[in-house]
């Protein structure tokens, strides 16, 4: 399929879109020496240096801000304390995150500024593995959700008993607070879950329904563990534990690679929320859904690992783009526990059909979970091209005892009654693609109104801008003989919907991707979400009822990007908010106000759990512009001036670009820690811009689907055109000395840039890039450009290593980045652009980072990297 797709490009003359983008002289014009601005040299240790010291700054204040923030009210009358606030944060002098509270006082001085103590839960608790050795199955997640920080990264609660539950030391830990045995006032020892596994115990949960229980997953099956008892069971067999990849390709409730790299989602299982007690009363059953994937017919590759000394390779099943993608299928653990506790048995159920009988389109399970009265399991179903969403219940009485041959599955199958079935409750289409999100929010059934569910979801595709509705469906049931083997029909399962209502609408957007939530309180019936609705700059938090939906209140600050956490009770909420020219602080807030007129309750500042730290002292925040291309857009960009800039002055400069879907890089929140060297580019005497085009995200579907299965040919022209515009307006950027660098997708576009504008860009210094999309992943790739035989066009115009006969051949002006390791954009990417480089007799350097996968996390080979892109700008640009 690959070779056969590059040697169809080869030998024939044929004009791709890359073609009509370029341009035909390839001669940089130079600007008139004396109006140029000269860049300083440095020596490398001037340069490391200089690198040096800014990354003294950001080690100051990156990560240190408090996050996953869980709000537990103290009921005693007594109390001065209205809440003690849970999260996580890395308290001062230390490098790892902990688990830490505060405490939310009921009353403050009105002209002082309360700064909260964070407290530690925690006593000498070191939760990072000694010398940072992770296992690889935690490695691999950290990779997946982008985690740079050490300690305790995330926590299970469970508010009633306050019990913690959280992964450290390649090893579980809990704790309590509140409950039934009150708060504690001094920092505790937890407690570690000793076990009989092997290997690491990922993604733990407690039991909802029974918090004596939990949950994890060791070598790929599913277990439940007694925390009182220490008794544990394992629940599935799917895996068998072989060192070899390719014989063992099944697994119980893991989310695969794609599921968590392209959807976002990180787990592959979902505890019931409620226990039922069938016949005898001391006898609780409990549940969990959980994902089986089988893996047999998805691609291996190798790609080095860690241990490059040993020169071995880590196997990973990575399903190509057009290749086959896991066999999937929703099953049941079912236990029953005595009234002390123990497990007295246990049961694997499976769906009474088939899966793939039962939803034939289905590709992706997006989202799962259970309806909070336990009646239902959910699930979001994605079909192939990921342009159909449907929302599906599934009773429990579906799932049947995993039989042992056919006689019996038609035994299991008669006790189903022929009115249990599955419901599509609501369904997405696009032409465009479907943006997965977590917004899903159903209410309970209302006695006597079993026929109907409410719910609140989040829906891009109606109206093109992601909007919160209110749905009522109705669960019209069908009669379904589950003995007979199942024929799907289009329409089977389907409800109808009863309304509709929209509680949002207009050319912004709700926050619903990347994990953004909603809040409902049902008692004032308001539902509080993150929006745009101001500007597309900037992220604030709303309020609008959802029972007679009008007016929306915005309830954080202008001028500044706002992400906020809820209280459970509605009263207070949380914002880590900045602007471009402020560094981030987090701010606690009180909604005060008539109980009479819920929706306008005022926030009124409260506390300050971190103050804004002071910035770098030679930290010039950016600009923001914008400016309406050619393309009737208006877009958005900001410019960091270069510091010494004189009138008259051309300074060479630098293009920082992402430019692909899901990511926005320009708006009104600071950048001056994850994008710091733009300052310190500026500060050397480089004009930096950064523009976000078409196909950026936030502003819409249309917007971000410009780059449907053309990736790569409208990016550069915004990139061009917001280039241009900044020259014009501010006069001093020297057009015959422009670099272009980015990661990534950044780095794809960066290649781009050099073939398809060579005599715009001099230089072109490109990370991790993708370049050829054959070699990518299956949800990414797909969903974005459609699979290859459908789109050879497209694939063909959008890889760069079939164009590099269009680069310069002109010495110095590409260099291409990568880590060795990197499991994401394989090596193959740049190993395979470098064989078509050298084949085509083009110049080119080249810097590896052995020890590193997609993103650079070792210190010592950011500090080298950023040296190498000043060094080589300073020498070539």
């Amino acid at each position: 399929s690959f070779l056969s797709f590059l040697s169809s490009s080869e030998g024939e003359e044929r004009m791709t879109a890359v073609d009509a983008l370029s341009d035909s002289s390839e001669v940089v014009e130079m600007e008139d020496v004396p109006s140029q601005f000269q860049v300083q040299k440095h020596s490398w240790d001037g340069l490391r240096d200089i690198i040096h010291s800014s990354r003294k700054y950001s080690g100051m204040i990156v990560n240190k801000a408090p996050h996953d923030f869980q709000f537990v009210r103290k009921t005693e009358e007594s109390s001065p304390h209205s809440h003690r606030l849970y999260y996580l944060g890395m308290p001062y002098g230390s490098r790892e995150n902990s688990l830490l509270y505060s405490e939310i006082p009921k009353k403050v001085r009105k002209e002082a500024l309360l700064l909260l103590s964070w407290k530690q839960m925690l006593d000498h608790f070191q939760a990072t593995p000694h010398h940072g050795m992770y296992s690889r199955e935690e490695e691999l997640l950290r990779e997946r959700k982008r985690l740079g920080v050490f300690g305790i990264t995330s926590y299970d609660f469970h508010s009633e008993s306050g019990l913690f539950l959280f992964q450290a030391s390649n090893s579980l830990f809990h704790c309590r607070d509140g409950g039934k045995n009150g708060f504690m006032v001094s920092p505790m020892k937890p407690l570690e879950i000793k076990t009989q596994c092997t290997g690491p115990r990922m993604d733990p949960k407690i039991c909802p329904a029974d918090p004596a229980f939990f949950s994890f997953i060791n070598n790929n099956d599913l277990w439940v563990a007694n925390i009182e008892t220490g008794e544990e069971k394992r629940m599935t067999y799917c895996h068998k534990g072989l060192s070899n990849v390719l014989d063992d390709p099944k697994s119980a409730g893991v989310a695969t690679f794609v599921i968590q790299e392209e959807f976002d989602r990180f787990t592959g299982y979902w505890w019931c929320p409620t226990a039922s007690t069938e016949g005898s009363e001391d006898l609780k059953t409990l549940r969990i859904l959980y994902e089986e994937v089988d893996e047999s017919e998805v691609e291996i590759i190798h790609v080095p690992s860690p241990a490059l000394e040993e020169r071995k390779t880590d196997s990973y099943r990575y399903p190509r783009t057009g290749n086959k993608n896991p066999k999937i299928t929703l099953k049941l653990a079912e236990f029953k526990t005595d009234s002390k506790g123990k497990i007295v048995c246990a049961q694997d159920k499976e769906l009474v059909q088939p899966f793939a009988a039962l939803f034939p389109t289905v590709e992706y399970i997006a989202r799962a979970g259970w309806t909070r009265d336990g009646k239902y399991a959910w699930a979001m179903f994605l079909d192939r091209p990921q342009q159909r969403l449907q929302l599906i219940l599934l009773p429990p009485a579906l799932f049947i005892p995993v039989p042992e041959n056919e006689e019996q599955r038609a035994e299991f199958a008669k006790t189903v009654p022929e009115n249990v079935q599955p419901f599509v409750i609501y369904e997405e289409t696009t032409d465009v693609w479907i943006n997965v999100h977590d917004i899903f929010y159903p209410f309970i059934q209302p006695e006597g109104e079993e026929e109907e569910l409410c719910f609140i979801r989040a829906n891009e595709c109606k109206t093109g801008f992601c909007h919160l509705y209110r749905v009522t469906a109705v669960l019209k049931e069908g009669s379904y003989d589950w003995v007979q083997p199942y024929v799907h029909s289009e329409d089977d399962f389907k409800c109808p919907i009863k309304e509709e209502i929209a509680l949002t609408s207009g050319e912004w957007e709700v926050l619903a991707r990347h994990g953004s939530k909603i809040w409902v309180n049902e008692a004032t019936k308001l539902v509080y979400f993150q929006g745009t609705k101001d500007t597309p700059l900037e992220h604030h938090l709303y309020v609008v009822s959802y029972e007679s939906p009008g007016e929306i209140v915005r309830l954080t600050t202008l001028g500044f990007s706002h992400s906020c956490s809820m209280s459970q009770n509605f009263d207070m909420f949380i914002s880590h908010y900045s602007s471009v020219s402020t560094p981030p602080c987090v701010h606690v807030y009180k909604l005060s106000g008539s109980d009479d007129d819920p929706l306008h309750k005022q926030p009124k500042f409260w506390a300050s759990m971190m103050e804004a730290a002071s910035c770098p002292p030679d930290y010039i925040p950016p600009e923001i512009f914008h400016f309406r291309a050619q393309s009737d857009v208006e877009l958005y960009g900001m410019v960091y001036k270069p510091h010494d800039v004189q009138p008259g002055k051309k300074h060479p400069t630098v293009l920082f670009v992402y430019g692909g879907p899901q990511v926005q890089l320009v708006n009104n929140s600071f950048k001056g820690i994850k994008y710091l060297r733009l300052n310190t580019l500026a500060s050397l005497g480089y004009a930096v811009v950064v523009i976000d085009g078409r196909g950026s995200c936030q502003r819409g579907l249309k917007f971000e689907g410009a780059l449907k299965n053309q990736m790569g040919q409208v990016e550069i022209e915004d990139q061009v055109e917001g280039l241009h515009y900044v020259a014009e307006k501010y006069g001093f950027i020297d057009l015959s000395r422009v670099a272009i660098h980015g990661w990534s997708y950044g780095g794809f576009l960066s290649l781009m840039g050099l073939i398809c504008k060579p005599n715009v860009f001099k230089i072109a210094i490109a990370g991790a890039p993708v370049t050829v999309w054959m070699a990518y992943d299956t949800g990414y790739t797909e969903r974005y450009m459609d699979i290859p035989e459908n789109n050879q066009q497209g694939y063909e115009a959008g890889s760069v290593a079939l164009h590099v006969e269009k680069l310069p051949n002109e010495p110095n002006r590409l260099l291409i980045l990568h880590g060795f390791l990197d499991e994401n954009v394989h090596f193959f990417h740049t190993n395979f652009l470098v064989s078509q480089l050298i084949r085509a007799g083009k110049p080119y350097q080249l810097q590896i980072y052995p020890n590193e996968r997609h993103s650079i996390r070792c210190p010592e080979s950011g500090e080298h990297y950023e040296i190498t892109l000043l060094h080589f700008l300073q020498e070539y640009l």
